[in-house]
């Protein structure tokens, strides 16, 4: 609600009686006698949201971080995708590279016009996982389970199998949260971290730097211009660790990357989709599955 230039002049040219202005007017009047008054405003507004808006940006980029860990760490995610790979690479004529192009094929229905290839993979990957943990947890606990009918060791493989895999969403927590991040929005909100800083250190060290009235203001804000010029160094190189993980997570999964992505975090919004199929693909194995 700054005035302009010429609202300044013009109230700086009323010589008359000062009640002859409105109460606006008279408060805009006063503050300014003072010298870079409405710099001070933005300073002092600045310094008061600087913590919380660091504070989201360190979020951000430590949610980034632990996304890509989990697209490198998760054994389940991985051992599906390799699923996802041999079996549609079995049944396309062309091998697929990139995951959306690869998910493209996972999505090809089967003669009965329903089943596609991810769910033949989900089923597949529920008894294979059903069978490798729960033989594990009965062998370890009761001796008497190996007298489960072959029926019985269907059912409890698939129960155990479906809850393995329906829980693959919760173990890329972050990978599905970062596919709502907005990069640009981080970018600008970075870059105005620095351009705000930089107007405070010019209007502390230069605009009023020898104006004596302006000591109390330039004491005030010095200690902070060193601990938000630390902060930012450190937002700094946060940016450009976790950016340089981001790149090296989407050449990991599509290979070298030779052009500019429009969106660098697209990756993450492809995992998040694939694992919407995937959910779908369990609950639809559930339903099957009750009586």
């Amino acid at each position: 609600m700054l005035p302009t230039k010429e609202e300044e002049a013009k109230l700086n040219r009323h010589k008359g009686d000062i009640d002859e202005l409105g109460s606006a007017e008279k408060f805009i009047k006063s503050l300014l006698s003072i010298r870079f008054a409405f710099q001070r405003v933005e300073a002092r507004l600045y310094k008061e949201t600087f913590d919380d808006e660091t504070a989201h940006l360190k979020n951000s980029f430590l949610m980034l971080e632990e996304a890509c860990k989990e697209l490198r760490s998760r054994r389940l995610f991985l051992k599906l995708l390799e699923a996802v790979l041999k079996t549609g690479n079995r049944m396309m004529s062309e091998q697929s590279e990139e995951l959306d192009a690869l998910f493209k094929h996972a999505d090809v229905k089967g003669t009965d016009g329903k089943t596609t290839l991810l769910h033949f993979v989900v089923q597949e990957m529920v008894r294979s996982e059903g069978i490798r943990v729960l033989d594990s947890i009965m062998g370890r606990i009761d001796q008497k389970s190996k007298n489960r009918t072959a029926r019985e060791k269907e059912e409890d493989y698939r129960r155990m199998g479906l809850d393995l895999v329906a829980g693959l969403s919760t173990e890329l927590y972050n990978a599905k949260r970062t596919a709502t991040i907005d990069l640009d929005v981080l970018v600008t909100s970075l870059s105005n971290l620095s351009d705000g800083l930089a107007k405070l250190k010019r209007l502390v060290n230069n605009d009023l730097g020898t104006d004596e009235k302006g000591e109390k203001f330039i004491h005030s804000m010095g200690s902070f211009i060193s601990y938000s010029e630390e902060s930012m160094k450190e937002l700094e190189e946060d940016d450009d660790r976790v950016l340089l993980h981001v790149r090296e997570i989407t050449e990991y999964f599509h290979g070298n990357v030779s052009k500019e992505e429009a969106n660098p975090l697209r990756i993450f919004v492809i995992v998040r989709d694939f694992l919407g199929d995937v959910g779908s693909c369990v609950q639809r194995a559930e339903m099957s599955q009750s009586p």
